[in-house]
């Protein structure tokens, strides 16, 4: 099994996905450990002195003006840990708490938080033994970090709350802690507070919803050039002199993957018909453009998202001075911000493929289809309502784009005024995503039958590799009318898992 090693200097994006994915195993670097302790030693060091330290020997937030004792200092780190983990709703993704899981131990292995070793130990023996705190929907404003997320993690690190076991039956802590050989941890001054301030749920959502898009937006510039061909459009459009000259990475990126696609068809370029065309529609002829914007829109996202995954967020930080120092890291402005701008994107990839599609089943517009892709029209609905559920998807898309980095509310008795709903943002990008994987299957269902029903003409290499392979899937093709639901999820898996993909690209080489 694949190992990832943490060290002091933060974790990658593929350390991200192979843990909360891939099921890989944590291990601590030597370095590591050696900051843990350096760091606890300061911490320790200031714990026995008399002055009052935030979140060494203080309470927390509007709380912070009082001092505590040292026999109170254990009960006040368990009570931090016990009265956040107020999470209520669904529980979420057992990927996306692993992802919090292993973003918070990052951190903690930065050397910064004055978390002693046994307790960074503790959070990896939890992950390798595949035992996921139950976090639920709500309780995370995104400042100071998601709190109420890890919460519930640290809750099951001292052997309380509940968690779902390696075989996906949800227990309590301690009955899973016990069972693999895992002792609880006992928290100290600093611990409880250390291991709650963070961004690392959102910033897990992120990543993982950045490595969902790359594949969606590939995927999108193969449905598109497949709806191309199904209108007999012209692929001139896609030359890279054209792109050049308003030199957008993404943008030139997609007309390129198109290009590589439409290779060697014999269905583009018919303007010639019954209605002929100086130039294709907007949705066919500027594919490129929008589906660049969310390209670049990407790039910037995982800028930031490189930045956060080097950072150690915590409040306060153990600095290599020896000072203990309180600071406002702990805000998920911004990561709240890029994930709202990638639901934006989103819904606008969506829209742009839905309007395709709705092209290809009007018989007004789809330059010699039959109406709706239908085998015998009028006794024979075709794609009809297939368009509406697309539709309805990216309705709801459109609804999921609206920013919830816009939309502060104040807590902890005004202390925390100002706050980034930077979870909420990630949660519904989640959902965002899920939806235009279901809206490029529906266009590529209607492409992929629309091309079949050019009879006489040869579609591109690649375009016919993805229909062989969609067929093979179980998404039937053109014929009478059926059941259509159990196609639409053939299709959706189809796009899913990689398949689309992995079948473009066996005859044009990687897309961009």
């Amino acid at each position: 099994m694949h190992t990832v090693v943490v060290g002091t200097s933060g974790v990658t994006a593929s350390d991200v996905l192979a843990v909360a994915r891939g099921g890989a195993r944590v291990e601590l670097s030597e370095e590591a450990v050696a900051a843990l302790a350096a760091a606890r030693e300061i911490v320790d060091a200031l714990a026995a002195k008399p002055d009052p330290v935030y979140g060494v020997s203080t309470g927390f937030g509007a709380l912070a003006t009082r001092h505590i004792s040292p026999e109170l200092r254990a009960q006040l780190q368990r009570n931090i840990v016990r009265s956040h983990a107020a999470g209520m709703g669904p529980a979420v993704e057992r990927e996306v708490v692993r992802a919090l899981m292993f973003l918070r131990l990052k951190t903690v292995c930065s050397g910064h938080t004055g978390v002693r070793p046994e307790v960074a130990q503790t959070m990896a023996d939890l992950l390798n033994a595949g035992i996921t705190p139950v976090v639920h929907e709500y309780g995370s404003l995104g400042c100071s970090g998601d709190l109420a997320p890890l919460s519930h993690c640290a809750l099951a690190l001292m052997g309380e709350g509940d968690a779902e076991g390696p075989d996906g039956v949800v227990r309590p802590a301690a009955e899973l802690l016990a069972a693999h050989g895992i002792q609880p941890v006992e928290l100290r001054e600093k611990e409880g507070l250390a291991l709650l301030n963070g961004t690392d749920g959102m910033l897990g959502m992120l990543v993982m919803a950045l490595a969902d898009l790359e594949r969606l937006y590939r995927s999108a510039d193969v449905t598109a050039a497949l709806s191309l061909e199904g209108l007999l459009g012209t692929d001139k459009v896609l030359a890279p002199e054209l792109h050049a000259i308003r030199p957008h990475p993404g943008q030139a990126a997609s007309a390129a993957n198109m290009l590589a696609v439409l290779k060697g068809s014999g269905l583009t370029g018919h303007h010639q018909d019954d209605a002929p065309r100086v130039q294709d529609a907007y949705s066919v002829r500027c594919a490129p453009q929008v589906a660049g914007a969310g390209r670049d829109t990407m790039t910037h996202a995982r800028l930031v998202a490189d930045r956060e995954l080097a950072s150690a967020v915590d409040n306060p930080v153990v600095l290599p001075d020896g000072r203990v120092e309180s600071n406002g890291n702990f805000h998920g402005a911004p990561v709240a911000y890029v994930l709202d701008f990638l639901a934006i994107a989103a819904a606008d990839l969506g829209s742009i493929a839905e309007r395709r599609t709705d092209r290809l089943l009007d018989k007004n517009r789809s330059h010699g289809l039959p109406p709706f892709l239908a085998d015998d029209a009028g006794v024979d609905s075709g794609l009809m309502i297939a368009q509406y559920t697309q539709a309805a998807l990216v309705s709801e898309l459109k609804r999921l784009a609206v920013p919830a980095s816009a939309d502060s509310i104040p807590s902890s008795a005004m202390q925390e005024d100002h706050v980034s709903m930077g979870w909420s943002a990630a949660r519904k990008l989640r959902t965002a995503v899920d939806n235009l994987t279901r809206v490029i299957a529906i266009e590529l269902y209607a492409a992929t039958r629309a091309v079949e029903l050019r009879e006489g003409l040869t579609p591109a290499p690649a375009s016919q590799a993805v229909i062989d392979a969609v067929r093979e899937a179980g998404v039937q093709g053109p014929g009478p009318d059926r059941f259509l639901a159990p196609d639409l999820a053939a299709a959706d898996a189809f796009v899913r898992d990689g398949r689309l993909l992995a079948a473009v690209e066996k005859v044009t080489g990687p897309l961009q």
